[in-house]
């Protein structure tokens, strides 16, 4: 299904934007969550909007009143934010995330039950600790990347002996950073573990294996494993060769980053993108 579209923008108190079919409120609506960079998903939600879904995308940190960094962000705010997509009639609910915010989005589900199915693109399997300041301002110690009914949520930390191997000036891999981290605190892993099995949302996961990010194709199997362990099923979409970003038909792909290397290649995150769309939007539209 393809066809014109209708957007806007979203002010006070959120900054955020929809798009939606010109044709009329679908029945089926998705939260567009962008990853560690905080940008409204613009693009992202027009594609579904012209796959005939209605698409709200919002700033989930670093907005007024929101802590400036991924640091003991209330999850209430993305549950709120899916009441956006109520507000104009969609009945079945989903979340898309990449990679933090595909961390929110599991455990949103897992937490409060409001979604009817959860995206999570380069997830993790585990909480992690804040990526930048909380309202104090400070970085460090560090702390929660989330809080759920004002309690932060239990979380493993960085391994700080970790330094990266690039040379000073080229785009760096954090993998090592994360693998490090994992093994130096695997006594927090347990506490940390994020509960995807007790969502009963249809859950999709989309992984690459050559993710220099962090192991979102191991994160992706042990969420599989804890949700088969529990009788649930998993759609599972993976590519050896692909890379921290998945890119789905009609997108453009992002340009390299001068900071991270995120791995992959443009073919082959495309590649995985084609495949998992169609399996992404039978999830959200529910069939």
């Amino acid at each position: 299904m393809s066809g014109e579209i209708v957007e806007y923008g979203l002010t006070d108190p959120w900054e955020g934007f929809v798009a939606e079919p010109a044709a009329g409120r679908a029945g089926a609506g998705v939260l567009v969550l962008s990853g560690s960079s905080g940008r409204i998903e613009r693009e992202r939600c027009r594609l579904f909007a012209r796959a005939g879904v209605t698409a709200v995308s919002v700033r989930w940190f670093g907005g007024p009143g929101q802590p400036p960094g991924i640091c003991e962000v209330p999850l209430e705010t993305l549950v709120a934010a899916t009441g956006l997509l109520r507000e104009r009639g969609a009945e079945r609910l989903s979340i898309l995330g990449i990679s933090k915010s595909a961390e929110a989005a599991l455990l949103v589900s897992s937490l409060s039950g409001c979604a009817d199915a959860v995206i999570a693109l380069a997830p993790t399997s585990v909480v992690w600790a804040n990526v930048g300041p909380g309202h104090d301002g400070r970085q460090h110690p560090y702390r929660s990347s989330w809080t759920w009914q004002g309690q932060p949520l239990p979380f493993v930390p960085y391994d700080e002996s970790w330094a990266p191997a690039e040379p000073a000036g080229a785009p760096v891999s954090v993998l090592g950073s994360y693998e490090r981290s994992l093994a130096a605190f695997a006594d927090r892993l347990p506490a940390a573990a994020i509960p995807a099995e007790k969502t009963e949302a249809e859950l999709v996961l989309v992984a690459g294996g050559g993710d220099r990010m962090w192991p979102s194709l191991r994160f992706t199997h042990e969420l599989a494993e804890r949700r088969a362990a529990a009788g649930r099923t998993t759609t599972v979409i993976t590519r050896a060769d692909a890379g921290h970003r998945t890119v789905f038909p009609g997108e453009v792909a992002p340009p390299p980053s001068a900071l991270f290397d995120h791995g992959g290649t443009p073919e082959a995150d495309a590649a995985l993108g084609a495949a998992a769309w169609p399996q992404v939007l039978a999830a959200v539209r529910g069939g």
